[in-house]
């Protein structure tokens, strides 16, 4: 096993897990805080699913296949990005997790992503993905 890093990030959503779940899928809402990316799939196990957008000017596609999805728990995806230089190979792939845990009043969100090289990256998608967060809790608000 290599000494690979995960960023885990939470958030506390004022919206019911139906709410957010659809935030997490819906390919209009995931526009509106995933930066104006485009996202294709069918939401089934063992699909492919693709993030096409523009990013600094420059245009990009990433990808990954949906690894498990329980709908308003789990949706569990691989993912490499486009602009990592990466190879596309299975050990350059990420899995990006979002568990939902409904309560009273709001839906708890947990997000992991694995496979980080170091220290620095760590922090940078900690603070990427508590964006992103914050951006869905907005939207599942509304």
């Amino acid at each position: 096993m290599d000494n690979k890093l995960t960023a885990t990030t939470q958030i506390k959503i004022n919206a019911p897990v139906s709410k957010v779940w659809k935030a997490i899928t819906d390919p209009a809402a995931i526009k509106q805080y995933l930066m104006g990316t485009n996202v294709t799939t069918d939401w089934k196990v063992g699909s492919p699913i693709t993030y096409t957008g523009e990013w600094k000017g420059k245009s990009y596609t990433d990808k990954g296949t949906i690894v498990n999805i329980v709908p308003e728990k789990l949706l569990h995806t691989t993912y490499l990005s486009g602009i990592s230089g990466k190879e596309d190979k299975p050990e350059n792939y990420a899995n990006v997790i979002y568990t939902l845990r409904e309560h009273e009043d709001h839906t708890h969100v947990t997000l992991t992503q694995d496979n980080i090289e170091t220290t620095d990256q760590l922090k940078h998608m900690e603070e990427n993905w508590t964006t992103v967060l914050e951006g869905m809790k907005k939207v599942a608000e509304q």
